[in-house]
């Protein structure tokens, strides 16, 4: 059985990274995925929109900084509880 928390994504210069489901949240009505890099040796989550297109789920980058802290933040506070 395939994990469902394991993601493949595909970058601008066409290269498959596969990312863990770490977390998802709604922050102002909007819905976002917190991912982390498998390949990278890194502990630093990606942030991203997920926003309904054709009736299929896909996955926006958020690149807005106010919008980012917000998410973060929002991250932040659902792992202290």
């Amino acid at each position: 059985m395939e994990n469902e928390k394991i993601i493949t994504l595909i970058d601008e210069e066409n290269n498959e990274k596969e990312f863990e489901i770490i977390a998802t949240l709604e922050v102002e009505n909007k819905e976002y995925a917190i991912l982390l890099p498998l390949d990278e040796d890194t502990e630093e989550a990606v942030v991203f929109k997920i926003v309904e297109e054709n009736g299929e789920e896909m996955l926006e980058c958020v690149e807005d900084d106010d919008e980012f802290n917000k998410v973060a933040k929002a991250y932040e506070e659902m792992m202290e509880k």
